[in-house]
C-alpha cells in the first residue's frame, strides 16, 4: 500500500498552502486510519505544542495523532516555559528546531505562526489563529466527505460570526467547489484578505455569498455549520456580541428550510441555546460529535505527509 504524499509546502499555516490535489489525499489518508487500512510509524519523532490559547479537542486530538503514529508529543506551556518570560519567537524556533520535528501553533497573531515557520528549520502547523483555523477544516470536510461522497453541487451555510472558522471554510469551499454562504450581521463578515484570496482560487465567483439574510442563506443548503459568537479573547464583547447575534441561531425551525438530508456541523464547544439549540446538537442530522472524532484523523494523516 502507498504511504503518505509530500506535501509542496514544508508548513501548513492556511488551507490555501496546499492544492486541491493534497487536500483530497489527505482526507482520503485519515478515512484510511480510522478504518484501520493503514499503518504508518513515526517512531523517535517529536512533536511540540505551543499553545498560546485554552484548548480541549486541538490538544487532545494532536496529542492522540501522534501517539498512533508512534512519535511522543512536548506540551510547551507558555506560563511554565521561557517563551512568558519575552523570548523571541526567532530564538524559541531555532531551538526547538534542534529538538522537534514537528511544531504546532495555537495563538492569536497570525503573524506569530508565519514567524515561527520563518526560522523554524521543521514544519510548522497552525493549530489556531484568530485568522485560520485550517486544521478545524480538514476534519470539517473530511466530515461532509463521509456524508456526501465528494464536493459537488453541494451548499455549506456558516451562520453566526465571520471568525476564523469562517476564513478556513471560505478557502476550502473555494478550493474544493463548492457553495459556500456567509450568513453574519453587518461589520462581523469575514476577513477581506481571505474573500479575495478564495476569489482568486474560484473558477465560479458566485459560489461565495456573504449576506445578512439568514433565511435566504440556510435555503437549500446541505450543511449548517455554527461557531460561538464570541471567541477567546473577546470576553470583553460577549454582551454586546449576543445581543447583536441573538437571531443567528441554529434551530429546528432554521433547520426545515435547509435540504431535507441537511447536516449540521458546530466545531465545539458549544454555548447551547446561544448560536445553536438542544435539540438539534441532538437531532439526528447532527454530524457534530463525528466532525470532532475527525479532528484526529485528519491531523495524524497531515503528521504523517508532514513527518514521512
Amino acid at each position: 500500500m502507498m504511504g503518505p504524499i509530500k506535501l509542496k509546502n514544508k508548513d501548513f499555516l492556511s488551507n490555501a498552502d496546499i492544492c486541491k490535489k493534497e487536500f483530497i489525499e489527505i482526507l482520503d489518508l485519515a478515512s484510511k486510519f480510522k478504518n484501520n487500512d493503514i499503518e504508518i510509524h513515526l517512531k523517535d519523532k517529536v512533536l511540540g505544542l505551543i499553545f498560546d490559547k485554552a484548548s480541549t479537542r486541538t490538544r487532545v486530538s494532536f496529542h492522540t495523532a501522534m501517539s498512533r503514529l508512534g512519535g511522543t508529543t512536548i506540551d510547551l506551556n507558555p506560563t511554565t516555559s521561557q517563551i512568558d518570560r519575552g523570548e523571541t519567537i526567532k530564538d524559541t524556533a531555532r531551538v526547538l528546531s534542534r529538538y522537534c520535528d514537528v511544531l504546532a501553533i495555537r495563538t492569536f497573531n497570525h503573524s506569530n505562526v508565519e514567524e515561527y515557520a520563518k526560522w523554524s528549520t521543521k514544519p510548522v502547523i497552525n493549530a489556531l489563529t484568530d485568522l485560520e483555523h485550517p486544521c478545524q477544516a480538514l476534519a470539517d470536510f473530511l466530515t461532509i466527505k463521509e456524508e456526501f461522497i465528494d464536493f459537488e453541487n453541494l451548499t455549506l451555510t456558516f451562520i453566526g460570526d465571520g471568525n476564523n472558522v469562517a476564513n478556513s471554510l471560505i478557502i476550502c469551499g473555494a478550493m474544493l467547489g463548492l457553495e459556500v454562504r456567509i450568513a453574519c450581521p453587518n461589520g462581523y463578515e469575514p476577513n477581506s484578505s481571505i474573500i479575495k484570496k478564495a476569489q482568486k482560487i474560484y473558477n465560479n465567483k458566485n459560489l461565495l455569498n456573504i449576506t445578512n439574510n439568514i433565511d435566504e442563506a440556510v435555503s437549500g443548503a446541505n450543511i449548517l455549520y455554527t461557531d460561538v459568537w464570541s471567541s477567546m479573547g473577546e470576553e470583553k464583547q460577549k454582551e454586546k456580541k449576543d445581543k447583536i447575534f441573538k437571531r443567528y441561531t441554529i434551530n429546528s425551525n432554521l433547520l426545515r428550510k435547509a435540504d431535507k438530508d441537511a447536516i449540521v456541523l458546530h466545531c465545539l464547544p458549544a454555548y447551547r441555546s446561544k448560536e445553536i439549540t438542544d435539540e438539534v446538537i441532538e437531532s439526528k442530522q447532527s454530524r457534530i460529535f463525528e466532525q470532532a472524532e475527525n479532528r484526529m484523523h485528519s491531523q495524524q494523516a497531515l503528521l504523517a505527509c508532514l513527518l514521512s
